[in-house]
């Protein structure tokens, strides 16, 4: 498949995501901040104010939260079937917010105060929603599983509070609840909610990488009425899928967390929209 180019010379260019709004409660090593720019000009000429972004495995919501916040679409539909990260988007889109950010703000974290609100996260969605955040804070790359360490040195030798910006984020928090009438959230599984509306043509999916059935996924996204953007890691496996259902793709740079420079994909019907 020919490969298009979608930003003529400057598309080499990695994105400063310390330029970018950093609009989300969590922290992912796997974050979307770094498309942000490119979701920006994807939704520009196939979003609008009628249309309902669908965001089928939400995690952190940097699309959904940009796409509202910046009226790209007039909607979101935020999926997601992780317990952890769905009573944090539960308890802030269903008008606990201001209890949950001012909890963090009050919060004296130390080792044992985490471990401690870690293991009573089961008392309740509130309890549950608040340790999911601290445990996106303070646990090595913001892995939320069973299992996972905490930061032990950190930045600046502040271990574990190396990451805890209490403040940021309950103006985080606050904002999102400030446009939360424009968000829907599901707690479920994406091929289901993307079943449900795929024949919508008021909607866009935005899909990325996801430890799911890729020929699945591939599947169901070509048989979406609506458009669609994917990304993935830049793998062979996943362009041949790509090519077997005529969807068409670019490699684009972009840097983890470790400030490795690496290449992702981005997949859509089609991307000449992106064209300058």
């Amino acid at each position: 498949m020919e490969q298009i180019s979608l930003f003529g010379e400057s598309e080499e260019k990695i994105v400063n995501v310390a330029a970018v709004p950093m609009r989300s409660p969590f922290r992912y090593a796997g974050g979307k901040t770094w498309l942000v720019p490119r979701i920006r000009s994807w939704l520009s000429k196939r979003g609008g104010l009628e249309k309902t972004l669908i965001e089928p495995f939400a995690g952190g919501g940097i699309v959904s939260l940009t796409a509202v916040f910046e009226k790209l679409a007039g909607s979101s539909l935020m999926v997601e079937l992780d317990e952890d990260v769905a009573a944090v988007w539960r308890v802030i889109l269903t008008g606990d917010a201001i209890r949950l950010s001012d909890r963090i703000e009050s919060f004296d974290l130390t080792p044992d105060n985490a471990i401690k609100v870690i293991h009573s996260a089961k008392k309740s969605d509130r309890d549950r929603a608040f340790a999911a955040i601290v445990k996106n804070r303070v646990n090595h790359g913001g892995i939320l599983a069973e299992g996972a360490g905490f930061v032990k040195s950190g930045e600046n030798g502040k271990g574990i509070r190396s990451r805890w910006y209490p403040k940021t984020l309950k103006r985080r928090i606050m904002a999102i609840d400030q446009v939360r009438d424009r968000i829907q959230f599901v707690e479920g599984d994406a091929f289901d909610v993307c079943r449900a509306n795929a024949s919508r043509d008021d909607a866009v999916f935005f899909n990325r990488y996801s430890e799911v059935d890729h020929q699945a996924l591939f599947d169901l996204t070509s048989n979406l009425a609506g458009d669609f953007l994917m990304t993935y890691d830049d793998a062979p496996e996943i362009r041949e899928l790509a090519e077997k259902y005529g969807f068409q793709m670019k490699s684009v740079p972009m840097k983890n967390t470790h400030h490795a420079r690496k290449r992702e994909l981005l997949i859509g019907r089609e991307l000449n929209w992106l064209q300058k």
